[in-house]
């Protein structure tokens, strides 16, 4: 079951607490800001956790102004789809969940807060390469201020790079099935407070552990690519 840190209390609650009841995921961005792109992407990473452990999700921008520069900016980011959260009527949800950040909006219900991000890279945000910014975000703890800079994006973007071909080339081998430990340790990650950083660790030790078959990193890169949505699979089919 997926957990989050409620950040009115500071504790832990059941982030789907009915079975299979929907769940209203709300972001409140403070601005077309890094800092906003940082909610928009926590609320992302939120919708697809909770649809990977089955429950079904209403996700929604809630934002004062700017309201297409936002969609433009987190669909460039691998952000998918939110519905407009202004004046949206309720569908008898069984959870609300507001992603803010952490010194901005503060509606009733659970609040799940993210610290900001400064930026000191020599373009703005939306210049930069967005999948390396994903995965430069995706990086920290949410709850951890986060410094975007040149070396930052260059490092994010090789990694991004190593792993997308070292994808395409497992998937040349033959198929094995994610092991069991290291599902377990992709699940704990990711249902214990939405851990990105610790699911990209899990990724880090598979990529040089000289045990797993390659068919196998393969499938576990694939699956643990559900959530982070860094379009890991893109380079399968080219040549080796």
């Amino acid at each position: 079951m997926l957990r989050i840190t409620d950040a009115r209390t500071g504790e832990l609650v059941a982030a789907a607490p009915a079975r299979r009841g929907l769940t209203r995921v709300e972001a409140h961005p403070p601005g077309l800001d890094p800092t906003g792109l940082r909610v928009l992407l926590a609320a992302d990473l939120l919708v697809r956790a909770l649809e990977l452990g089955g429950t079904p999700v209403w996700a929604l921008l809630s934002a004062e102004r700017q309201h297409e520069e936002l969609r433009a900016a987190a669909a460039a980011l691998g952000v998918r789809p939110f519905e407009d959260g202004e004046g949206a009527a309720g569908l008898g949800e069984a959870q609300v969940l507001h992603v803010v950040d952490e010194n901005g909006a503060e509606p009733d219900g659970v609040r799940v807060a993210v610290a900001p991000v400064t930026w000191a890279a020599p373009v703005p945000p939306g210049e930069a390469d967005q999948a390396a910014l994903r995965l430069a975000l995706l990086a920290h703890p949410r709850s951890a201020p986060v410094r975007i800079d040149a070396d930052t994006l260059t490092e994010a973007g090789d990694t991004l790079g190593r792993w997308r071909g070292a994808v395409a080339d497992w998937a040349r081998r033959p198929s094995r099935p994610v092991p069991d430990e290291v599902r377990a340790d992709l699940r704990g990650a990711w249902e214990g407070d939405l851990d990105a950083a610790g699911v990209l660790g899990v990724l880090r030790a598979l990529e040089t552990d000289p045990g797993p078959a390659d068919g196998a990193r393969f499938e576990t890169y694939a699956y643990a690519d559900r959530l982070l949505g860094l379009d890991l699979a893109r380079d399968l089919g080219t040549p080796a």
